[in-house]
């Protein structure tokens, strides 16, 4: 059950420090997200059993931090969906599908002028708003007509957002097959990197076979291990609630397979 206890901290340690990288993902209203989502699960805990003693003492943390930034976070939340407002005005991210073919960049600005018009927060009791708001009106004041380019020119990206990942996949690839941090040197040599060891597939096939099938399910078995925290943190990051609610049945079925092999615990005993 300690497993399953680390796995509900690192849980919460892992909303309290969310990142932000990209555009429309908060770190911060993410995290309190999972946060709501790890007080509902472990509401579930049963109160009666001493080997839950450990989940009860997080139940309340959790529930104090949660209530403590729940107005905060409804402004978070609000200032979150005027975003998506702009970015559906503008049509941001593109679609797959065909753009409309009367669009021009008039009507967009027309469109966003009409919305910051519409968006009016409380700029005194709702700082995530108003922080939106000013950078809103700058922004647009000082740079609006250089980014509407992309409605009048026919193939012009809004971005250059493909691009960059493009070349963080390509660094990511050669420092993996490398173990370089710098990827100066391999720039040039792109995914193929590994092949440059042998000379033909014959070759490289006799290079994989000179690792035994035992040693190499060890340190399989050894990744799969070390994997196993970003495993967590992957469901998390998708699921919230779900997650934990597996890690607290893993809890709950855990108890009843120890109780019944050594018998109930009494309060006295732990």
């Amino acid at each position: 059950m300690s497993e399953i206890e680390t796995q509900v901290r690192a849980a919460i340690r892992d909303a309290v420090n969310r990142k932000s990288r990209k555009p429309f993902y908060w770190g911060g209203l993410k995290g309190y997200e999972q946060l709501e989502a790890i007080a509902t699960a472990l509401a579930q805990v049963p109160g009666d059993e001493p080997e839950t003693g450990y989940l009860r003492q997080l139940k309340i943390q959790v529930e104090r931090v949660v209530e403590a930034y729940r107005v905060s976070a409804r402004d978070l939340r609000e200032a979150h969906s005027w975003l998506r407002k702009i970015a559906d005005c503008l049509r941001y991210p593109p679609s797959d599908a065909p753009p409309e073919p009367s669009l021009t960049s008039e009507q967009v600005k027309q469109e966003m002028e009409v919305l910051l018009e519409s968006f009016k927060p409380d700029l005194k009791r709702r700082p995530a708003q108003a922080a939106l708001h000013g950078a809103w009106h700058r922004i647009w004041e000082e740079y609006g007509p250089d980014l509407l380019h992309c409605y009048d020119i026919p193939g012009l990206p809004p971005d250059n957002l493909m691009l960059e990942a493009l070349f963080g996949r390509l660094r990511r690839h050669q420092r993996r097959i490398s173990g370089r941090k710098s990827t100066r040197e391999l720039r040039d040599f792109g995914q193929y990197q590994v092949l440059f060891l042998a000379e033909n597939e014959a070759e490289l096939l006799n290079q994989i076979r000179q690792v035994s099938l035992k040693e190499y399910r060890e340190n399989r078995q050894r990744l799969e291990a070390a994997e196993a925290p970003r495993r967590l943190l992957y469901r998390l990051h998708r699921n919230p609630l779900r997650a934990m609610r597996d890690l607290i049945n893993q809890h709950a079925w855990r108890r009843t397979a120890l109780t019944s092999a050594t018998g109930p615990l009494q309060l006295g005993d732990v």
